[in-house]
């Protein structure tokens, strides 16, 4: 087995046994160098390192389970399927970006992953399975309006009933790529009546289907809250269309927003169950209210200016930081800024439930590089051009 194929298979199997706790295996991954370098460390430090996890996972961590997932690389293969791990060039920037991503992501599509990720924006779109009329037409509408932007983003949703599917249906219906984030493996469609329109999505161009949850991987109620968290991250920005107050597309926007991405809520009723969600993250000012088609492509921030100014400033950002300790903040407070061209640092603050002297800090940082620009009234804006 070649080194590059063993590093995947390596990344499987830590993803198959840490799945629900990303956050060991990336700790182990950037001590160590590599996915293949936890499998060849003597169990006495891995077990220094696990500490007291040790005993839960050490016994997982051995030959039975790399078989395994080489057998699983292999089945994978045959089947025109990709495990993308979190240090190839090809994983999703934003996901990269949030604490806690997953080791790799199962990939089903017709495309190569270079022009599914990191290519072009990505908008969110999330809602209540029970959408009504109201809900449909302009989960749509939004869907149409964005898909006369320049910027041409994929759409990013959950395949579920209502929202979810709407949203999916109306990027194929107007030639946008739209990714379906799936709460089982890879080899299962989740409503299996949606797999019709599972097999359109992984075969339309830059589109596709991706999970993290390994092959054979049922459906159940725990597998949703990791499924919704990739949805958010993924995301430059989330539209709640329609929700009650509590339920998948609402935690998906809380997670946006905690992720310091933008969020946007249709405004309902407030007699109307399936809008009380909506309302509520308005009236908390944790959304935006989407209330004009001819202003939501410039409030997403998805004019070709715009995002190519933005896109400039998160990659320089990353370059710029990689050594600093910082840089997850630095990243939040730019993803604040890069949304809100002249924000405050107490608005900051506020949005991305930062303190606000970390806050100043990587606000001065980004000034110190000539990337942001602060006023005597503490505004943040984008420099017009990067050195």
């Amino acid at each position: 087995m070649d080194k590059f194929v063993y590093e995947r298979v390596c990344a499987i199997a830590l993803n198959r046994v840490f799945g629900f706790e990303p956050r060991i295996p990336l700790l182990l991954i950037d001590k160590l160098g590599s996915a293949q370098a936890v499998f060849e460390l003597p169990q006495p430090e891995l077990r220094r390192i696990l500490g007291m996890r040790a005993g839960h996972y050490l016994p997982l961590l051995g030959k039975t389970l790399l078989e395994e997932s080489e057998r699983e690389y292999e089945w994978l293969s045959s089947c025109g399927m990709q495990f993308v791990t979190c240090l190839d060039t090809d994983f999703p920037q934003m996901l990269r970006e949030c604490e806690d991503p997953p080791v790799g992501i199962y990939v089903r599509s017709g495309s190569d992953t270079s022009r599914i990720f990191n290519s072009r924006p990505a908008i969110s779109i999330v809602g209540t399975r029970d959408i009504s009329a109201y809900g449909k037409r302009w989960c749509e509408e939004i869907v149409r309006t964005i898909a006369g932007s320049p910027s041409k983003p994929v759409i990013v949703s959950g395949l579920a009933f209502g929202v979810d599917v709407t949203a999916h249906a109306a990027a194929l219906a107007c030639a946008l790529p739209t990714i379906a984030v799936i709460p089982t493996g890879i080899d299962e469609i989740y409503p299996a009546t949606h797999s019709v329109i599972a097999e359109k999505i992984a075969r339309a161009p830059c589109s596709a289907i991706i999970t993290d949850y390994p092959p054979r991987t049922p459906a159940g109620k725990v597998n949703f809250l990791r499924r919704n968290r990739i949805i958010a991250a993924l995301g430059d920005s989330t539209i709640l269309v329609e929700s009650k107050i509590h339920g998948g597309g609402m935690m998906t926007a809380r997670l946006a927003h905690g992720y310091g991405r933008g969020v946007f809520a249709l405004p309902g009723r407030i007699d109307d169950l399936r809008s009380l969600g909506c309302n509520s993250l308005l009236g908390q000012k944790i959304a935006e209210p989407i209330t004009s088609m001819a202003d939501l492509c410039d409030t997403l921030g998805l004019e070709t200016y715009s995002v190519r100014r933005m896109k400039d400033l998160m990659g320089i950002v990353r370059e710029r930081f990689r050594n600093d300790p910082d840089l997850p903040l630095i990243l939040k407070t730019a993803a604040a800024i890069r949304r809100h061209n002249g924000i405050s640092i107490d608005e900051i603050c506020g949005q991305v439930g930062m303190a606000y002297c970390d806050v100043s800090r990587c606000t001065g940082k980004l000034e110190c590089e000539s990337l942001i620009s602060i006023d005597l009234m503490q505004q943040c804006c984008i420099v017009t051009k990067f050195d």
